[in-house]
């Protein structure tokens, strides 16, 4: 059974088993982002860190139809004489990219429950999580350029999860990708009938749940950081986090437990 750790508002969360689920609960705006929404998921995001009771963290939009349908153009709109300022809305549109970087630095596995559509800033969340399950009925896409924008911001977390040709090519048509295109583009990790959805979520959270806390944040912490670095930097810094995994009370149990043959038990240091 799940336990509430928020109220009924524009961002819900539960924590059951080691799995902080997130969700975007603004399914009459198809779950489109306002400030209130960013910065509800860093600090969430930001708390998960530092909780040792959350494992991993799914984020999910509510209702059937969207995980996140992007920006909220008209709550984010920044012009006009009762609005904030050209600078207020300029700063303001940095919060997305620390919500990203909240994510990537979390320490913890992320899941993306998409089943319907993730568009715009929406695709971009999905991808700046670490794993993407989807329903076949899920849809993503980077629309903006047809609107005479560009997406900008959710740039990196494409260019991570897909070859950036292929992110280019979305970018640059604006074309709606379906689940099954999605996964052979490398961006979504499974596929599941619509039905299956939130078995395979689950299932999937439940795997990532039992692997060592420890390890899973140095090597987790160690493959964002060399996704931007020279292959020589990259290797001198794999090499010492080999050795520093090795220290861990984590490491020393799992070899024993496997020796032993019996399962191990994970202490997160």
């Amino acid at each position: 059974m799940a336990e509430p750790t928020g109220s009924e508002g524009p961002l819900l969360s539960t924590l059951a088993d080691g799995v902080l689920r997130l969700t975007i609960n603004r399914p009459d705006r198809r779950n489109a982002m306002s400030w209130e929404v960013i910065e509800g998921l860093e600090r969430a995001m930001v708390a998960a860190r530092d909780d040792p009771a959350v494992r991993v963290v799914i984020l999910a939009g509510s209702g059937d139809k969207a995980f996140c349908s992007g920006a909220d153009l008209e709550a984010m709109h920044g012009d006009g004489p009762e609005g904030p300022g050209f600078l207020e809305t300029h700063e303001s549109r940095g919060r997305l990219a620390s919500l990203f970087e909240a994510m990537w630095g979390l320490g913890k596995p992320t899941v993306a429950r998409v089943q319907g559509w993730a568009m715009a800033g929406g695709f971009g969340l999905a991808l700046a999580c670490d794993l993407v399950v989807a329903s076949d009925r899920a849809r993503f896409g980077a629309p903006e350029i047809n609107v005479g924008l560009w997406p900008f911001m959710i740039t990196v977390p494409l260019i991570r999860s897909m070859a950036p040709k292929a992110a280019l090519e979305l970018m640059l048509t604006g074309r709606v990708v379906e689940a099954d295109e999605g996964q052979r583009l490398g961006f979504v990790t499974r596929v599941v009938p619509h039905g299956e959805l939130d078995a395979a979520v689950d299932d999937l959270s439940a795997t990532l749940a039992a692997k060592s806390p420890a390890v899973m944040r140095l090597g987790r912490q160690s493959f964002y950081a060399v996704a931007d670095m020279a292959a020589p930097e990259a290797l001198a810094h794999l090499h010492a986090m080999l050795t520093l995994t090795n220290q861990t009370e984590d490491a020393a149990e799992g070899i024993t437990a496997f020796l032993e043959k019996r399962p191990p038990q994970w202490r997160g240091r």
